[in-house]
């Protein structure tokens, strides 16, 4: 849960570590050379008067030059220290190293609310609120599950649905569909020589829902389903 901004984590490190802008600034140089990325004074500067929010690589700037993990310079309830040693190497060490070691990344992605498995309902635009997940996720956005209706793809009440933006997905796709301004989470079947669109639960207990004719009027798919993280242990 986010508790802190940027804004707030950057005063607590300059209080704590007694430096200046400048310092954090000269700090960043090698890695903006390395990454090819420019912060400049006007750019900290705003991210410290809480004006601005750093974008992804601005961040993972910060993130490298401060020691921080982004996530924590962002504002999340999780541990400050980003390394993590091996003996005398580093976890970035040993990516290079061996090919099968592979950093995670993570990046924000905007919650757009709840989504039922089940019945419809109301899918609440607030794009106020992120998750960090992995940033090889090929999303736009994600949003809470809700209900039991697709326990047989293994998204449960509760779980995090990613979904990538698209106006058509493919028979058989799971995809987000909006409904007269609610929204449902269910495979997509669309025959358009019978003009009927089915989308189909994945529980048996829970019947498909089947549009025809004008009732195509008031549906819009959001996008498709691209990976989802479950909370259920």
């Amino acid at each position: 849960m986010k508790k802190h901004t940027t804004s707030q984590r950057l005063k607590q490190i300059m209080s704590e570590r007694n430096i200046k802008q400048v310092d954090i600034l000269k700090s960043a140089e090698p890695f903006c050379r390395k990454y090819d990325t420019k912060l400049n004074k006007n750019d900290l500067s705003q991210y410290v008067n809480g004006k601005v929010e750093p974008g992804q690589q601005k961040l993972t700037i910060l993130g490298l030059a401060l020691n921080v993990n982004e996530a924590w310079l962002m504002g999340y309830d999780v541990p400050p220290m980003r390394d993590i040693s091996f003996g005398n190497e580093t976890v970035e060490d040993l990516t290079e190293k061996y090919d099968n070691i592979k950093p995670i990344k993570l990046k924000r992605f905007p919650m757009l609310g709840e989504i039922a498995c089940g019945e419809p309902i109301f899918a609440d635009e607030d794009r106020a609120h992120y998750i960090m997940a992995d940033m090889d996720i090929d999303a736009d956005f994600c949003l809470t599950a809700k209900g039991d209706s697709m326990i047989n793809a293994r998204i449960f009440n509760g779980d995090i649905v990613f979904i990538k933006e698209m106006p058509i997905v493919e028979n058989g796709d799971i995809a987000a569909v909006i409904i007269d301004n609610e929204a449902t989470l269910k495979r997509v079947y669309y025959y358009p020589e019978q003009g009927k669109l089915i989308l189909n639960p994945e529980n048996p207990t829970h019947a498909p829902l089947v549009y025809v004719g004008e009732e195509f009027n008031t549906i819009r798919i959001l996008g498709r389903a691209v990976y989802f993280m479950s909370l259920v242990k």
